[in-house]
């Protein structure tokens, strides 16, 4: 059975893909503590803001123990959106800020001598498997620099080559949103939803 958990924090965009998940005709429930992750079939950790309001945020929520239990241990199908992304990673420049680390390496800011921050619009994204590539929305200032080539699940560029979405095992994220990106966005939520 698909239950449907979206973590839902201060800084975050739940509603917005809440609205995305049931447009594909299935059902999702707000989780805004640690019991409100019990019987999870997936997790969404969407993401706006900085990486310190979102670690804020899950700290006061005392949510971060159970998550790593749930998508550490358990291997429950987790995917971060934008700062849902970054928090992954060991450390963001952002705020100087510690981040979860269930991945190797760091986040940091665009180079804004180089390009406009943040980037805000439409980029195309480049898988590295069979996922279909095309174009999805961003809004974001800082990226993730993988330590491990083997994380990253998708590139594109911005002034330079950086990641834009990574996987591993049950692990997915975006560093798009896939909830503004259209029926792009969608298919890819889809697929996510039937793993």
């Amino acid at each position: 059975m698909t239950v449907i958990k979206i973590i839902d924090y201060k800084a975050g965009n739940a509603p917005s893909v809440m609205h995305a998940v049931t447009h594909l005709g299935l059902q999702a429930e707000f989780a805004r503590s640690a019991d409100d992750l019990a019987g999870a079939s997936h997790i969404i950790l969407p993401g706006v803001g900085s990486a310190k309001a979102t670690m804020d945020s899950l700290e006061e929520m005392q949510i971060i123990t159970t998550l790593e239990r749930l998508v550490l241990q358990e291997k429950i199908p987790f995917l971060g959106i934008c700062v849902g992304l970054q928090i992954l990673f060991e450390h963001s420049e952002e705020g100087d800020q510690k981040c979860l680390g269930w991945l190797k390496g760091n986040v940091k800011r665009f180079d804004n001598a180089r390009v406009r921050v943040p980037q805000m619009g439409w980029n195309e994204v480049r898988f590295t498997d069979d996922t279909e590539s095309g174009y999805f929305y961003y809004v974001n200032s800082y990226h993730a620099i993988a330590a491990e080539s083997t994380d990253i699940w998708a590139t594109s560029d911005y002034g330079e080559k950086f990641t834009a979405a990574v996987k591993r095992d049950n692990i997915f994220a975006v560093q798009f949103h896939t909830e503004k990106s259209g029926e792009a966005g969608l298919t890819l939520l889809r697929r996510f939803l039937s793993c």
